[in-house]
């Protein structure tokens, strides 16, 4: 399979703008700032850790102190405390969704 060869002379679809070869360069600034706040990355790596960490510390925890051995019941205190995380998770999402919906109600009622 071979590709196509562009030719010096020939406009591609990077350098048209409006039928002619030259580009324009925006005057205004770009925003910097990040796309996802600090504090949501921060929340989502501590509930990364949490899932990660707590079903690992509760099977160890449950399985001699709680459980005596059995592998089976600590397995499954470990299972049930990944699904509290994932709950807990959600629960902290929809507040934050929530809270982030009444801020722009809030500030669309004062604006009028």
């Amino acid at each position: 399979m071979t590709s196509r060869r562009i030719v010096s002379n020939e406009q591609t679809g990077f350098n048209k703008v409006n039928g002619s070869s030259s580009v324009s360069v925006s005057t205004e600034k770009s925003s910097v700032a990040p796309a996802v706040p600090a504090a949501v990355i921060y929340k989502l790596l501590g509930f990364t850790l949490a899932m990660v960490a707590g079903p690992i510390i509760t099977y160890y925890l449950t399985l001699n102190t709680i459980f005596r051995g059995s592998s089976t019941w600590a397995g499954a205190t470990a299972a049930i405390m990944a699904n509290v995380v994932l709950v807990a998770y959600v629960i902290v999402a929809m507040k934050e969704d929530q809270s982030d919906r009444l801020a722009a109600e809030e500030k669309a009622r004062k604006g009028e």
